[in-house]
């Protein structure tokens, strides 16, 4: 049966009406609706197909459709086990949790709904941990240039953009700024004052900007020299975007926090903040808390999913991928364009003009692509992504460069 065009066109025009009137308008969609996605592709309502490199903000890592994720949720909700809340032991928020402490440094795990809510708990516990030592003016925490951390007070107060933050002000007390990869900077601000240090392995939000070794190597040493902790925000950067499980595991530089949260269950909502046992034992009861985070449902997917990403043949994809997509994306020639870089499956390509038009194009060309600031375009697919999706990339945007 042949889908009648013009009444496809009208529901999907009068959709995006109605969510112009009845949801909040925090953000600028373009004019199509998303009805279902396979593979690396997702289907607007009249069916055309997009090649994803957004990942729903690098959060669909399996990309769509996975019948093996589907059948661990069936399972799951074949149980009737949805949510029980946190007053109550369940088997998947356990096994998740042991699967993640035996994966990175940490020794516990606390589970949360989202990005953000996995910095807030990592303010409360750097915090609680100089209180419970006795340091009760150490309240200091710093963050980067160029970082993002979250939307909510904590995490916005420590994501150094005025846009972000305009309206919302005064923010949280104690935050320090410094530049991210400036060692001088970092020194001028870390000190006896300092609960936290906060950071990206590899910032995304704010261009791909990676850590040198060097910077992240000082950082430890200057949390260790002033008894602050070192939080590692993998939100983004973390599971096996850059080809490694964790981002920092390019690095000699262990963290005392990681917080998590994207990928980790395929697309369903989940944070986690991973501690070593020191955190830990300045955290008692009734601390912190979450009615709906560690579900046994999401927690169920999250374990299928941490399995997956976490293979070495997985991983070795990801490397090769990645590797070829940067070597695609130098190669393009046009005048504006300054630089390729990120890791893995985490790439920017970087221009010396706003990148909105170029992403605008995108959708007529079959192509989602999100920006990373207004300069930067965001390579962030599903990490089940093949060669040959980066050619069809490269020859697209091949296309529309020679208009930009």
């Amino acid at each position: 049966m042949i889908p009648d065009i013009q009444q496809t066109v009208t529901r999907t025009e009068q959709l995006i009406q109605d969510e112009h009137d009845v949801i909040l308008q925090t953000y600028k969609r373009p004019p199509f609706v998303l009805v279902h996605g396979q593979g690396v592709h997702v289907f607007d309502s009249t069916g055309k197909s997009y090649l994803d490199w957004v990942a729903g903000i690098a959060v669909n890592a399996l990309g769509y459709g996975d019948k093996d994720v589907q059948a661990v949720i069936n399972q799951q909700l074949a149980t009737g086990l949805i949510h029980t809340s946190n007053l109550y032991h369940t088997v998947p928020h356990v096994e998740l949790a042991k699967l993640l402490t035996e994966k990175s440094f940490a020794d516990r795990v606390f589970f949360t709904n989202s990005g953000t809510e996995a910095n807030e708990g990592a303010i409360k516990f750097a915090r609680k941990v100089a209180y419970e030592k006795g340091y009760h003016d150490k309240t200091e925490l710093v963050s980067f240039s160029n970082a993002f951390h979250g939307r909510t007070m904590g995490s916005l107060s420590l994501t150094p953009k005025e846009k972000y933050q305009t309206g919302f002000k005064p923010l949280l007390p104690a935050i320090r700024g410094a530049v991210f990869n400036d060692i001088e900077s970092a020194r001028a601000v870390i000190n006896a004052n300092t609960a936290g240090v906060l950071i990206e392995p590899i910032q995304g939000e704010g261009g791909i900007n990676v850590a040198t070794p060097e910077f992240l190597a000082e950082l430890r040493a200057l949390c260790d020299e002033h008894d602050a902790l070192l939080i590692f925000d993998e939100i983004q950067c973390g599971m096996g975007r850059t080809g490694t499980l964790w981002a920092h595991e390019a690095y000699d530089v262990k963290p005392d926090i990681m917080t998590l949260a994207k990928p980790l269950a395929g697309g369903l909502p989940i944070g986690a903040i991973l501690v070593t046992n020191e955190v830990a034992s300045a955290i008692q009861v009734g601390n912190h808390g979450s009615t709906f985070a560690g579900n046994p449902f999401v927690t169920s997917v999250a374990k299928h999913v941490l399995e997956r990403l976490s293979a070495p043949e997985f991983l070795a994809h990801v490397r090769e991928v990645g590797g070829y997509l940067q070597e695609k994306l130098k190669s393009l020639t046009h005048p504006d364009i300054v630089e390729v870089r990120g890791r893995g499956l985490m790439v920017g390509l970087e221009f010396k003009r706003e990148v909105d038009p170029i992403i605008q194009a995108g959708y007529e060309h079959g192509l989602l692509m999100v920006n990373a600031g207004t300069h930067v375009i965001r390579f962030v697919p599903p990490l089940i992504i093949e060669k040959h999706h980066v050619d069809t990339l490269y020859d697209k945007l091949t296309l529309i460069l020679e208009t930009f």
